[in-house]
């Protein structure tokens, strides 16, 4: 699976979205991958009801109904489409793992899928006792890297984080710089189930095909 991350890039946001999006399920559909649009939480209602692709979402709040001025409430966005939900990537993260906690225990409580990011293995191994539904292997450091990725860098890392993931029983997904058909299939090969990635597709001149190629490396 690929999950592509839409951030506030312009070609996410607003009428871009639905370009991209029906660029991802084109791709989806022809290559057999599955493809994930983690969305901003504006257009979650929308994606989701003109797409057949999984609608995520970026973030979620750890409140409930109530007093919460400018919160994203977990039911809001689960009533709108949303079947995931990003927790703790490195450019929003929580203020604590208690409060990671509290996310995860929200979003399944409302019925949204976890994706909890961590930057290294320490972080991972405290971050998995919390059963999200994944667990991402990110380094802050190599985001948005287009010279070098986290799968030609830190390839025995992601082993490590494997290793982790399989005693947790939590799947592995693998982010950070990954931007073609061999960083796909080397974060394949060391035991991830997919990838997460965003400046790659997000700032491409051909969305459409930076995505195709990603989607080769499970071939």
């Amino acid at each position: 699976m690929i999950f592509v991350n839409f951030k506030t890039y312009e070609a996410g946001t607003g009428e871009n979205v639905y370009s991209l999006v029906e660029a991802l399920e084109q791709v989806s559909g022809e290559s057999g991958v599955k493809i994930i649009p983690v969305v901003q939480a504006a257009d979650v209602k929308e994606v989701a009801a003109e797409s057949i692709l999984e609608t995520w979402v970026q973030t979620i709040d750890p409140v409930t109904y109530g007093a919460h001025t400018g919160a994203i409430l977990p039911e809001a966005v689960f009533e709108d489409g949303a079947v995931g939900v990003f927790i703790n990537h490195s450019e929003n993260k929580c203020v604590s793992h208690d409060n990671v906690a509290q996310r995860v225990a929200r979003a399944t409580e409302v019925g949204l899928k976890s994706l909890v990011f961590a930057d290294n293995l320490s972080e991972m191994r405290d971050l998995l006792q919390f059963n999200p539904t994944y667990i991402a292997y990110e380094p802050s450091e190599l985001i948005g890297r287009s010279d070098v990725s986290v799968a030609t860098a830190q390839p025995e890392i992601i082993a490590s984080a494997f290793e982790l993931s399989k005693w947790a029983g939590v799947p592995l997904i693998v982010g950070a710089g990954v931007h073609s058909r061999e960083d796909v299939r080397t974060c394949l090969e060391l035991g991830a189930v997919g990838v997460a990635v965003a400046r790659d597709v997000m700032m491409s001149a051909d969305p459409k095909q930076e995505i195709l190629d990603l989607t080769e490396g499970f071939k």
